[in-house]
């Protein structure tokens, strides 16, 4: 596709987003001067979101790095000069020899996400250089592990109701997520369900953009919503609305926890929420009377101390009412588990000297770059910002600073990360590189062939550490595997039956395939958990620490309706931090056009709670708690029940304010998973 200089090509979205859509890029003389949606990709079907419809400004963007680059100045100032590829890559292979030799291997540390989804470059080649350097491991739970472990509880599997058919929903819950904003394409297909009658309910801590649309919004706490699931669990016991016989086969618990549930009344349940009790009976009623309900479970809710045990608890609820045999019933938290490759290969654990290497959890970050004992000495950003995403940021900030810490990071531009880096690499974009993409919403693998060369000196992920394997001497044979091969041999993965007929050679030739969904018509049958079923009731649980059946448990450091702050509490507030429209984490956040859609950093704040402090619409405001601070414009809204404040997106620093969010998140760990606990921040809010 590259030699040709004009044409309409097909690609993929590579964001961090539950659509993966499917794209195509319109080329002149060479370079993409549009980028539309394929109308051909059966789920996204030529719809694209305004992100990615002007990814042409982040690809040349006048800022892109195209150069090794190594520091010049303080750590922090931005002051580089640009050296040559060989340079840098003998700079790193060098510093690395000599901080094994006198630390070990575990003090060098990878630290990346998901910044590109492509497979290849952020679950292959890079995990074998680590693997096979011995470098201490990352536990990568920032976003989505609370929740994962709450659904694995209960379920086992990562997977649940397939997109297309949830169009026949006659009731669809979206819970806790922004869906226009970051999941665009199940607001298309819920607007066929519509059409056919159903309505859409959102429950969130905030009257976003798809709660808007929605038919009834209801508002809660923030971290209350296992109270509300349990609250509805109570009603459809209550009423008689279960069904008894999907419950007796497919369940485990369900006596105990028609049992547990008594004590949830909706009046109980209402004072700790927030939602009135009329409307819990009326939103229990809905659900049991629903001939096919569905339920779409969002990122945010899980990002609270008590986030795990959310999710959990949601999870249970169509088990309750027999959604699961019923086309377009159910819920999602994931449907990642549909389409798992073989990661033994791709990452290839066995070349790991230290195979009881120590793993860091990165939303401990901070944390990690302050210990005193076996400190890190080198740490390797890639598809990543940690400096923006991580929580606590004032002490990310302070351990990045550290002149003893070697720090590489390879993006796309100087980002608040590369700026304390040692050495600084080009990445290219996956438009660049050839890479494999499955969606964790829909059941479609995509494969991505360059579309444009690569820009400036620029190298992807699968060619940059295949490089610095054969530069540290590593084993020869890992690092010498094409992209194509890696693919190839991913997708041969007999063990997992929805791969099948997923090859190279079809995608080549269809661009987009579909997984086998055949075994997902029996899985309620076998499903990995502990009993095989469906637990309602969760030994495993138990025998962690954790409640076995959903349980309420009031967030460490926040409010619910029965435990609100006293007079003299220094931080009285809930803070959110929510994505906005425009940016994905802090992806596009430095662009002009995305940063002029969003305008400037916002803080949303209720009427009651602006006017005891005096503060009114426009004001600058601070934001603060004891880990540190955050200046913003007040918007007085009632778009929140009073007690929580709101800002959405993530900026990066600029114009000498303070606009980090996660500067005033906590390092705390959820329930379970060790996921984030992003959402349970208490703050207070003073004018400027």
């Amino acid at each position: 596709m590259i030699e040709e200089k004009n044409g309409v090509f097909p690609a993929v979205c590579p964001l961090d987003c539950p659509d993966t859509c499917g794209l195509l890029l319109h080329r002149e003389e060479g370079k993409i001067v549009k980028v539309t949606g394929n109308p051909d990709h059966p789920i996204t079907q030529g719809a694209i979101c305004n992100k990615v419809r002007n990814m042409t400004e982040r690809i040349y963007h006048k800022d892109r790095i195209r150069y090794p680059l190594k520091r010049t100045g303080p750590k922090g100032s931005g002051q580089f000069e640009r050296i040559s590829w060989d340079e840098a890559v003998s700079e790193i292979a060098s510093r690395y020899r000599e901080l094994i030799a006198e630390y070990g291997s575990e003090c060098i540390l990878p630290y990346s996400f998901y910044g590109n989804m492509g497979i290849l470059s952020v679950d292959g080649m890079d995990r074998r250089f680590f693997n096979a350097l011995g470098a201490s491991r990352l536990d990568q739970k920032i976003c989505n592990a609370a929740g994962n472990a709450g659904w694995k509880y209960t379920m086992g599997f990562k997977g649940g109701t397939s997109p297309e058919d949830t169009e026949y929903a006659d009731l669809i819950i979206v819970w806790g997520g922004n869906l226009i904003s970051t999941n665009m394409h199940q607001v298309v297909i819920a607007e066929k369900a519509r059409k056919r009658g159903a309505k859409v309910v959102v429950i969130d801590v905030h009257k976003n953009r798809t709660a808007q649309w929605a038919d009834w919004f209801i508002p809660l706490y923030p971290g209350t919503d296992t109270a509300l699931a349990l609250g509805v669990m109570h009603v459809l016991f209550r009423d008689g609305w279960t069904d008894e016989v999907f419950l007796k086969r497919y369940t485990v618990g369900y006596d105990e926890l028609r049992e547990h549930v008594k004590s949830y009344t909706p009046a109980h349940v209402a004072a700790i929420t927030g939602v009135p009790e009329e409307d819990i009976e009326k939103l229990a009623r809905m659900y049991g009377e629903a001939s096919v309900s569905y339920i779409a479970i969002g990122n945010g809710l899980q990002h609270h101390d008590n986030g795990g045990m959310n999710v959990r608890s949601i999870a249970c609820l169509p088990a309750l009412t027999g959604q699961w045999l019923k086309q377009g019933g159910g819920a999602v938290k994931t449907n990642g588990g549909y389409g798992a490759m073989d990661s033994d290969y791709l990452e290839r654990p066995e070349l790991r000297p230290n195979p009881e290497a120590r793993s860091i959890n990165m939303n401990r970050i901070g944390e990690a770059l302050h210990m005193q004992e076996q400190p890190i000495k080198a740490v390797f950003v890639y598809c990543s910002n940690p400096l923006v995403v991580a929580p606590d940021t004032e002490r990310v900030q302070a351990g990045f600073a550290r002149e003893d810490l070697f720090t590489v990071v390879h993006d796309l531009f100087m980002t608040d990360t590369a700026k304390y880096a040692d050495i600084v690499l080009p990445a290219a974009s996956s438009f660049e590189t050839t890479d494999l993409y499955a969606s964790y919403w829909h059941h479609y693998v995509q494969l991505q062939e360059p579309v444009i060369g690569k820009i400036g000196e620029a190298k992807g992920n699968v060619e940059l550490f295949a490089m610095l394997g054969r530069a540290m001497g590593l084993d020869e044979e890992a690092f010498m595997e094409t992209e194509e091969e890696m693919i190839a041999r991913a997708l041969n993965y007999p063990e997992n039956p929805y791969l099948n007929g997923v090859t190279l050679p079809a995608l080549k030739e269809q661009r987009f395939v579909k997984l086998d969904m055949t075994p997902q018509a029996s899985y309620l049958d076998r499903l990995p958990t502990p009993s095989g079923k469906i637990e309602l009731y969760s030994e495993a649980m138990k025998a962690a620490g954790l409640p076995p059946l959903p349980e309420y448990v009031p967030l460490q450091e926040g409010y619910d309706g029965n435990h609100r702050p006293g007079k003299d509490e220094p931080y009285p507030l809930m803070f959110i931090s929510p994505p906005n429209h425009n940016f994905l984490n802090s992806t596009f956040a430095n662009v002009e056009k995305h940063q002029r859609l969003e305008k400037e950093p916002q803080l949303q704040i209720h009427p009651q709670d602006a006017a005891q402090r005096g503060i009114g619409d426009g004001d600058s405001v601070m934001v603060y708690n004891k880990r540190g601070k955050l200046e913003l414009k007040a918007v007085v809204t009632d778009k929140m029940l009073p007690g929580t404040v709101i800002s959405q997106g993530l900026w990066w620093e600029g114009q000498g304010r303070k606009q980090r969010a996660n500067a005033l998140t906590a390092e705390r760990l959820s329930d379970m998973g060790g996921g984030a606990t992003f959402f349970s921040t208490a703050v207070q809010v003073k004018r400027q």
